[in-house]
């Protein structure tokens, strides 16, 4: 199966696996997203490292801090980054592929260094972990499960597009009730939408090309990253302990 017959099948992504298992190997598949959770841990690293600098270098942090158009700046090329990679990836060699998630990755570690200088590390780890199991427990709900969540996670991206929008509103509000709505619906909508991405990535490993199963194993570790650090901050919100 080639990618365009992958993407055909858009929004049916549990019955393509299920048509094609007497064909792809189970072990295959699990080593196939062995490599996806791979590419997505390596991507949290380099945050994690880039953010533990940043927030360890006094005039670079203050820098990012004082200087917002360094700061929108740094916002726009993560924008610029992830959407490039979503809409460009299956022109790319594998290798660019990765460096240009790695770099989106490390400038997205930027901009949470300031969170390092909001919040407790204690409240940060304690909140690192809670998000850690609740991705590990919604992502098996998305390998394990027979039901085919497409009209669960296209519902999950209507709220997901609410959320964005209000968000939006809210910088003019400055409502502290709708803060807090956001924040809770947040949780529930990246909790909803890592179940769903991790059942559609496992479509990727029935492709027939080695180079877009390679290509398919980053764009999937990059919608997983973009749920566990979107859950990450919307619990940070929630449960954090600011300084």
């Amino acid at each position: 199966m080639d990618n365009n017959q992958i993407q055909n099948q858009y929004g049916n992504w549990q019955e393509v696996v299920e048509q094609h298992e007497g064909s792809a190997d189970a072990g295959f598949v699990a080593r196939y997203m062995t490599r996806v959770y791979g590419w997505m841990f390596v991507a949290l690293m380099v945050t994690a490292g880039v953010a533990w600098l940043t927030a360890t270098n006094e005039a670079l942090i203050n820098l990012i801090i004082t200087k917002r158009i360094l700061f929108f700046g740094l916002l726009i090329g993560q924008l610029f980054l992830v959407g490039f990679l979503s809409l460009r990836i299956m022109k790319m060699s594998p290798a660019i592929a990765a460096a240009v998630f790695l770099g989106y990755a490390a400038l997205n570690g930027f901009t949470f260094a300031i969170l390092l200088g909001i919040f407790t590390l204690s409240s940060i780890f304690t909140v690192f972990a809670i998000t850690a199991g609740t991705f590990g427990i919604m992502s098996a709900v998305g390998y394990f499960t027979k039901t085919d969540l497409t009209s669960f996670g296209r519902l999950m991206f209507m709220a997901l597009v609410g959320i964005i929008i209000a968000s939006i509103v809210n910088i003019f509000m400055h409502s502290t009730t709708l803060y807090w709505i956001i924040s809770y619906i947040g949780v529930a909508v990246f909790v909803g939408l890592i179940a769903y991405d991790t059942q559609k990535i496992k479509a990727y490993a029935l492709m027939d090309s080695a180079e877009d199963r390679k290509r398919g194993a980053i764009i999937g570790a990059l919608a997983l990253y973009l749920d566990f650090i979107n859950l990450f901050i919307y619990l940070l919100r929630i449960l954090g302990d600011k300084k």
